[in-house]
């Protein structure tokens, strides 16, 4: 036997009897999430915060500077404003999976760089080469505080020549998304 709880405004939480075996939770338009059945702890996902953001066009990156890459195009954002200026900067304590990758015109000894508070976190060092481009992806899972912690990308020109990004939704790109809160 298990229990369907449900959420009314007329009758606030009423429970009911089935025989699913598995506890249901409702709303009362009819909105319902069945609880796993687990050993442990059970993660139920919900309206997890994320993003994606892309540059539209080139951004130069002259030798030897280390620039932050300014992201325009929104592919979505359910981050509830937690994105602004090429800056994400969690209101949800929790690990974050981010995901960057800038596309530059030219080979060199170069890489993406996944910034947390202003510091390198990790970085993107193997280039996925094409015949006229390359991109240096970059991932990390990043854990961020949900209050003064903030996440940015740059990319290191260490090449010897002046870079330009290459825009595009598929080619220079940032993205991160709650994976799990604390």
């Amino acid at each position: 036997m298990a229990s369907i709880i449900t959420a009314t405004t007329t009758s606030g939480l009423t429970q009911s009897a089935d025989n699913s075996g598995v506890l249901q939770l409702a709303s009362g338009t009819g909105n319902l999430v069945t609880v796993p059945s687990v050993t442990g702890t059970a993660m139920v996902s919900g309206n997890m915060p994320t993003f994606s953001y892309w540059s539209t066009g080139s951004q130069a990156i002259n030798a030897s500077v280390t620039a932050k890459i300014t992201y325009t195009n929104s592919e979505w954002d359910t981050s509830g404003g937690m994105y602004s200026s090429s800056r994400f900067t969690p209101t949800i304590a929790g690990y974050y999976q981010v995901n960057a990758a800038t596309c530059i015109t030219a080979t060199g000894n170069s890489y993406t760089i996944i910034s947390k508070n202003g510091s390198d976190f990790k970085r993107g060092l193997q280039p996925q080469a094409s015949v006229n481009f390359v991109t240096y992806p970059a991932h990390a899972l990043v854990y961020c505080n949900g209050s003064t912690d903030y996440i940015e990308i740059y990319f290191s020109n260490n090449g010897g020549t002046n870079q330009s990004t290459i825009g595009g939704s598929s080619l220079t790109y940032f993205q991160a998304i709650l994976v799990r809160a604390e």
